[in-house]
């Protein structure tokens, strides 16, 4: 049985551990359960509120979503009264309550309806980009008995490439409102992050060139973009970190060399057809495989280019959710990945780590006290198998060690497993180890996940 090396020296810091765990919405409650609390203990930085008008959770079909929060468009936009705040503002409050920050898109959900309705290009671009502005003066400002929430980010639309789903009209109408929106608010806002445009794809270069050509058209008065987010669905941690980095370097071309680069839609998906291939990524998504890609790409993604991730979908309400059990609330596999995640992301300071297999992906951290320190590993591949009952061939042994950690002081090492067994789809193994280096082999089959805690 193969052996593969996984290694870490504690001394070799490499920088931030980056929010590869944000999510798309947040917490809900439903038939008096609630999956709150899980939000708090993943330590999950951002939601992005896409979608949210899907969820009755979240108060659908009064959130969010411009055309709900303004829904007389011939209303005045300077008044308090054409507005209504009462079910988003609540929304907020629960995102807030859990110790997430928001990640505001500005536009509209998806409407795969034979009729559209947010879908549609604004009747005036100039008006829709001030109410806009109010909107941010509510949640942040105090405006219309609003509130200081501080939310930084502000993206503009959501896939005005996908029509008419998303923006049922010509790609340069779409590139005058992206304009109109990101001056006016940028120069409202000046000190808030403005961007989008959310695109389906990196790859998708018939809207994105002419629409990076038509914002920099002004050589000396660019558009503000201060990000730039984009989507991948796919089924390979390789394939999201090639288009992280794609992203990279197409905002560079243009100038948009401050921008954040944020990849905020993403999962597995083999195929959107045939039927049976969407079907399979549906049951993908919850299961230990789904559990394993998360971490993989969380991973992949920690080392690209890439500033942000943010998974879709924490809606208990969908098919994208591998999150949480759609009627208990409780953490599914995938969640206990999201989890281990961010206890690097609480440590701090990436180290180097390395793996001797492309298959199992390897991240370190630690505390800035020097006190604790994880090693994260993940077995991955596309396999087809989903419950993690692998063939001999897809099982290798790992043998995990570091240095540059105890100086000669002792150290507890607890590893946790998210595999196949059925303690809360975690297992827990403590070992103890003294001096400056520790090994532990353990047999590793497909789609397993290691969490190892050191602490002094």
């Amino acid at each position: 049985m193969e052996t593969i090396h996984i290694s870490a020296d504690f001394t070799a810091a490499l920088g931030k551990i980056k929010p590869m765990h944000s999510v798309n919405n947040g917490p809900a409650s439903l038939r008096g359960s609630s999956n709150a609390r899980y939000f708090t203990d993943a330590a999950i930085p951002f939601a992005r509120t896409h979608d949210a008008n899907f969820a009755p959770q979240y108060g659908a079909p009064h959130t969010v979503d411009i055309i709900s929060i303004f829904p007389d468009f011939d209303a005045d936009e300077n008044d308090p009264a054409s507005y209504d705040f009462h079910l988003t503002d609540e929304y907020m409050e629960k995102i807030m309550g859990v110790g997430s920050r928001v990640f505001y898109r500005l536009g509209n959900k998806i409407e795969h309806e034979s009729k559209r309705y947010g879908a549609l290009p604004p009747k005036d671009f100039h008006k829709w980009a001030r109410i806009c502005e109010h909107i941010i003066r509510h949640m942040n400002e105090g405006w219309a008995d609003g509130h200081h929430y501080g939310i930084t980010y502000w993206e503009i639309w959501n896939e005005p490439d996908l029509h008419p789903q998303c923006w049922d009209g010509p790609n340069e109408l779409f590139f005058e409102l992206y304009e109109i929106a990101a001056r006016h608010l940028k120069s409202c806002f000046p000190d808030l992050k403005i961007g989008g445009p959310a695109v389906t794809s990196v790859n998708n270069k018939g809207f994105l060139i002419p629409f990076f050509d038509y914002i920099t058209r002004d050589k000396e008065n660019p558009v503000p973009m201060d990000f730039f987010s984009f989507h991948r669905y796919t089924t390979t941690p390789e394939d999201l970190a090639k288009h992280a980095d794609e992203a990279r370097r197409l905002c560079d071309e243009y100038g948009y060399t401050e921008a954040e680069t944020i990849l905020n839609e993403w999962n597995y998906v083999k195929n959107w057809q045939p039927r049976e291939d969407m079907l399979y990524s549906y049951r993908t998504i919850p299961s230990l495989k789904g559990s394993a890609f998360i971490l993989s790409c969380m991973i992949a993604c920690q080392h690209s280019t890439l500033d942000h991730l943010m998974y879709y979908d924490a809606r208990i309400n969908t098919g994208w959710n591998g999150l949480f059990d759609p009627l208990s609330q409780e953490p599914l596999r995938p969640y206990h990945t999201l989890w281990d995640y961010a206890q690097l992301y609480k440590l701090g300071t990436e180290v180097k780590a390395v793996s001797d297999c492309p298959d199992v992906k390897t991240a370190a951290a630690v505390s800035e006290d020097g006190k604790t320190a994880a090693i994260l590993l993940c077995y991955y591949k596309d396999h087809r198998s989903m419950d993690g009952t692998a063939c001999e061939e897809e099982t290798a042994k790992v043998r995990i060690d570091w240095s540059g950690f105890a100086s000669g002081e002792g150290v507890t090492a607890e590893y946790r497993f998210v595999d196949t067994a059925d303690d809360n789809n975690a297992v827990r193994v403590e070992e103890t180890f003294f001096g400056d280096t520790g090994a532990h082999i353990f047999t590793l089959p497909l789609y397993t996940t290691i969490l190892v805690t050191l602490k002094k």
